[in-house]
């Protein structure tokens, strides 16, 4: 007899939509599961959306506890022109009466003009050492501290004047050399590294071969102030800038004075044949940004967890996260950390004081004047912000909420214990639904036999009826 190949043929069963209802049973579970699954994953990223918000709270909490923010100072000068700076925390807030003397500046030194660049001169070397003139006039050169002199050796094909020019910049001997060319020929000008006093050179030749002249060859290129056979021109002394702050005399090796006063940093441009008013002052932008910067992420906090949270009457359906026990109880924490007052301040307790308070919608609003205000007194302001106590009665508001974004976020916190918490219940289901679609396999391979042996049996049934048919009507 021949194998029933399609499931029904015997029976005349519809076999397979039976199976089909059967097997949407079995699957109802997994359905279910999977639904499950679904909701699961959108409260993760809910979840996830809300420890984004609460770190940017934190972060920004954190930043107004930070010590660098507060006593920051702005610097302004009455020319700035002649002299711009700056101040750091450390500067004390007042005014400063400073006139410019001189500028800082590199001595520079050129010789005699030669008929070209390729002009050459005579084997032998070139002395640099730098230090300090006393002039002028000069009477005495001075070595610069730690510096030693350098000795740059002038050989054979390398005696013309760019040649030697490229060797003098290749010693880093603290002066850098150039060739000048207009109608009279090619002059070489030497001009220090650095600016400065101590940043002076002085240059000494010895010839290999000496012509015994000390304004020819490699020996016209020697400059000291104290030798009279010296033919290099000095066009400009090395000074130090100098400059007079509240009538006291201070200078600098550049053109920018560090330290002159705690964290007071100003840098001259020109002579000032007038006092330049310097003033430094308290920068209260910082802080106001930083307080507005807090507001807006705690704003956007609390909305997501009102949006999250919520009924819509409407609709009949309530947020991805209402009653979440994690989520509402860190709304009561946020709002419990303005409700109770600090003691750290000796001029205010609450920020409804300073102009920032809760509205009806659990959001923060601000007062301008009153915040302008406050501002106005940053040692408390501070202090009412950012001390931190060793309770919370005691510490300052950005401190709680720092300290309370920290807990929540932390490892055992409650915001990572509840996802922690949903992604193992996401792995539970996937893990159910597994084995359910392993026992369908199964009950599908169960039914599909018991349904082919129907069809087998009934075929036989049938023919054993045609037969008996058959018999009966040649009986």
């Amino acid at each position: 007899m021949a194998a029933i190949s399609s499931l029904g043929v015997g029976s005349g069963l519809d076999s397979e939509g039976i199976i089909s209802a059967l097997l949407a049973v079995e699957r109802r579970p997994i359905d279910l599961l999977k639904q499950r699954t679904t909701d699961t994953n959108t409260q993760l990223s809910s979840i996830g959306k809300l420890q984004s918000l609460t770190s940017t709270m934190t972060d920004k909490a954190n930043a107004l506890s930070s010590v660098t923010l507060w006593g920051q100072k702005t610097f302004a000068s009455g020319d700035a022109t002649a002299i711009t700076g700056s101040a750091t925390s450390a500067a004390v807030a007042g005014r400063y009466s400073v006139t410019v003397g001189q500028l800082a500046s590199s001595q520079t030194v050129t010789s005699n003009a030669f008929a070209s660049s390729s002009a050459t001169l005579n084997e032998g070397s070139l002395t640099i050492e730098l230090g300090a003139w006393d002039g002028p006039p000069a009477t005495q050169f001075s070595p610069k501290s730690g510096a030693s002199p350098t000795t740059i050796t002038i050989g054979a094909g390398e005696t013309s004047l760019s040649k030697i020019r490229d060797k003098i910049n290749a010693a880093s001997a603290g002066v850098t050399a150039t060739i000048v060319n207009d109608a009279t020929g090619a002059r070489l000008s030497l001009r220090s590294t650095a600016t400065g006093e101590e940043n002076g050179f002085r240059i000494s030749a010895a010839e290999t071969t000496d012509d015994g002249d000390a304004t020819t060859g490699l020996s016209a290129l020697a400059y000291s102030p104290l030798t009279a056979s010296t033919t290099m021109t000095l066009n400009q002394w090395s000074n130090n800038a100098k400059a007079m702050v509240n009538g006291i005399q201070v200078e600098s090796k550049t053109n920018t004075f560090d330290g002159v006063a705690d964290g007071l940093s100003f840098t001259v441009a020109k002579a000032s044949a007038t006092p330049v008013e310097l003033t430094i002052t308290a920068d209260n932008s910082a802080v106001k940004t930083g307080i507005e910067d807090f507001v807006k992420a705690f704003n956007e906090l609390a909305t997501f967890i009102k949006d999250q949270t919520k009924y819509d009457a409407a609709s009949k359906k309530g947020g991805v996260l209402q009653g979440d026990q994690a989520t509402i109880g860190f709304q009561w924490q946020l709002r419990g950390m303005l409700n109770q007052n600090s003691s750290a301040s000796s001029t205010w307790s609450r920020l409804s004081e300073i102009g920032i308070a809760m509205k009806a919608d659990g959001t923060l609003g601000t007062d301008a004047t009153k915040l302008s205000d406050a501002l106005a007194k940053p040692d408390e302001l501070r202090k009412l912000l950012a001390t931190d106590g060793s309770t919370t009665a005691n510490s300052g508001f950005m401190d709680r909420f720092r300290d309370l974004g920290k807990r929540v976020l932390d490892v055992d916190g409650s915001l990572q214990q509840r996802e922690d918490a949903l992604n193992e219940q996401v792995k539970r289901n996937n893990d159910r639904q597994a084995q359910m679609e392993t026992r369908i396999t199964s009950v599908e391979a169960r039914l599909r036999a018991q349904y082919q042996t129907l069809d087998t049996n009934m075929s036989k049934l049938s023919n054993l009826s045609s037969y008996v048919s058959q018999q009966l009507s040649l009986l």
